[in-house]
């Protein structure tokens, strides 16, 4: 048995100019709203780079100002050396012009203004922030995300358009590159292919190249024999050697690639000729190989699982009997203020109950709440039910802040509201959690409230037991994606500023309710800012008494 590994090489790209910054305390990525400083950045950019090209066309009008004057003195003294230097001025000029006004010359080549561009930037680090690496790969990641919940075509994805709506100007060849480099980094070759593909067809159609042909086409050849296309491989292999006879890699390839397909008897033994044609097709189309999508780590029931991307994708999945059934009214729920402005509720679902309630915080609140969150903006964690630590994870892309009651009149406003519209104590509600949603961001299926099997529960040193139940609000519109879905029950709750979304995590005997296991959607455009009140079941006894039968509903 031969076991055969070809890995490619690191890619290393070099600049004119390496400049280093101090690293930023947490991803990006994560929070649009972090984002936003990243035009700022690009700003300060520009300028600064606009003033070292200046002085740099600046250094060189200088310098070819001395190069047409020695050119022309030259000339003249070639004609005839000896009559030139026979006069004693020019014999004296061209001694100078060699000694003190070349220093003058050498002054001007030696000057570096890229020093100065330097210590501009690093005197702008308060203003300006840049990403990471870990960035690049969430943002490539999310991306990726993207194309696969909301099935966009890598072709059109690259041209900028999101659901036949053009958002941005066309990706080039280097970076489509780039995200198949991502992909492929991440060991997911079936994304490789797709954009290594869409890079090199890219390549054929640019003026002005932006990635050279020898790099996509290593990466592409061996991800299309990892998805199971040798002959292809072989094809793309081939292509490469063209170009660059003498490559290794490339050379280990084509001979293991032969090997495999004379095995297979697609090509015949060494030396006889074949029908096969081994040169690779103009343009390249990944419509012509067998791909395989990677299968994921999200742990759900493969059924469930494409539910939650269908009801992302906005296709109707609930029973038209049971929609039927909803209906949407005021509700003043005994509360004297709500009898003069009653709250208007909307029916998603009935057994659990999840509702809506429409208009029920302002604006200005939301404006308030966020400009309290964000400076003190973190990655969203996960609790890991067996060790009990706080972790970041890939399932859940965002950053959150929490505010308590007395920070602010608005918050403790908010939170009363929440208690008279339920009709549930408030004081052992968690804080308001506020979170903005980055490239991407999502949060896959998960329950809310805590599972026996899970050794450690929510605010365990508190003593106030589960959680009994979850209000969401919606505090912006989305353009595209980011719906809170339940996979199970087939509902698909879509963001509106201003409303909030309420439901019972627990059955009234206390069990955990599986069917309230949710996600949010990743976020194809726009902006979502949420925020949220877990709220507890100690105080509830008398608010939401008990149920005896397992499956009991409010």
């Amino acid at each position: 048995m031969r076991i055969h590994t070809y890995l490619l090489p690191t890619c290393v790209m070099c600049t004119f100019l390496v400049v280093q910054f101090k690293s930023v305390s947490a991803e990006m990525f994560s929070a649009l709203a972090d984002m936003e400083s990243l035009v700022s950045t690009e700003f300060e950019l520009v300028k600064q780079l606009d003033n070292y090209i200046q002085e740099e066309e600046t250094r060189l009008k200088r310098l070819r100002g001395f190069l047409e004057e020695y050119e022309s003195l030259y000339h003249e003294a070639s004609a005839d050396v000896s009559k030139y230097l026979a006069n004693p001025v020019n014999a004296y000029l061209l001694v100078k012009r060699l000694t003190s006004d070349w220093k003058k010359v050498e002054k001007v080549v030696t000057q570096n203004a890229g020093s100065d561009f330097v210590k501009n930037i690093t005197h702008h680090q308060s203003l300006v922030r840049f990403p990471s690496d870990e960035d690049l790969k969430g943002a490539a990641v999310a991306l990726i995300r993207l194309q696969d919940t909301y099935k966009l075509d890598t072709h059109a994805l690259a041209d900028g358009k999101l659901l036949g709506t053009k958002y941005s100007r066309q990706l080039t060849a280097g970076d489509c590159w780039e995200l198949g480099r991502q992909s492929y980094n991440n060991g997911d070759h079936y994304h490789t292919v797709l954009w290594m593909g869409e890079a090199l067809n890219k390549f054929e159609e640019e003026t002005n190249k932006t990635v050279s042909r020898e790099e996509i086409l290593e990466y592409l050849a061996f991800s299309t024999y990892v998805q199971g296309n040798v002959k292809e491989a072989l094809q793309l292999t081939n292509e490469l050697l063209k170009t660059i006879p003498f490559h290794q890699r490339a050379l280990g390839n084509k001979k293991h690639y032969e090997e495999l397909l004379r095995e297979q008897g697609i090509i015949p033994p060494s030396g006889e000729a074949t029908d096969v044609s081994m040169e690779m097709r103009e343009p390249f189309d990944t419509a012509n190989l067998k791909l395989t999508k990677p299968k994921g780590t999200h742990g759900l029931p493969i059924d469930e699982w494409n539910n939650y991307e269908k009801l992302c994708r906005g296709e109707k999945l609930m029973d038209p009997k049971i929609e039927g059934q909803l209906h949407c009214r005021y509700v003043t729920n005994n509360v004297p203020f709500f009898f003069i402005q009653p709250v208007k509720m909307e029916e998603a679902y009935l057994k659990p109950l999840i509702v809506i309630y429409h208009d029920v915080i302002t604006d200005e609140e939301i404006e308030t709440v966020k400009q309290l969150a964000k400076p003190r903006f973190k990655r969203t964690t996960v609790r890991n039910s067996v060790t009990g630590k706080v972790e970041t994870v890939k399932y859940r892309i965002s950053k959150a802040a929490f505010l308590k009651d007395s920070e602010h009149d608005y918050v403790l406003k908010i939170s009363r509201r929440i208690g008279l519209i339920t009709g549930l104590d408030m004081a052992t509600a968690e804080d308001l959690q506020v979170c903005n949603y980055g490239i991407g961001g999502h949060y896959e299926p998960h329950f809310d409230y805590a599972r026996k099997q899970e050794t450690i529960g929510f605010n365990k040193d508190t003593g106030w037991r589960n959680r009994i139940a979850t209000w969401l609000f919606y505090m912006s519109n989305v353009e595209a994606g980011g719906a809170t879905v339940f996979p199970t029950l087939n509902v698909a709750l879509w963001p509106q500023k201003g409303s909030a979304a309420f439901w019972y995590n627990l059955h009234l005997n206390g069990e955990g309710n599986v069917n309230t296991r949710h996600a949010a959607c990743p976020v194809l455009t726009g902006s979502k800012w949420v925020s949220n009140k877990w709220i507890h079941e100690l105080n509830q006894e008398f608010r939401r008494p008990c149920g005896l039968q397992f499956d009991a509903e409010m």
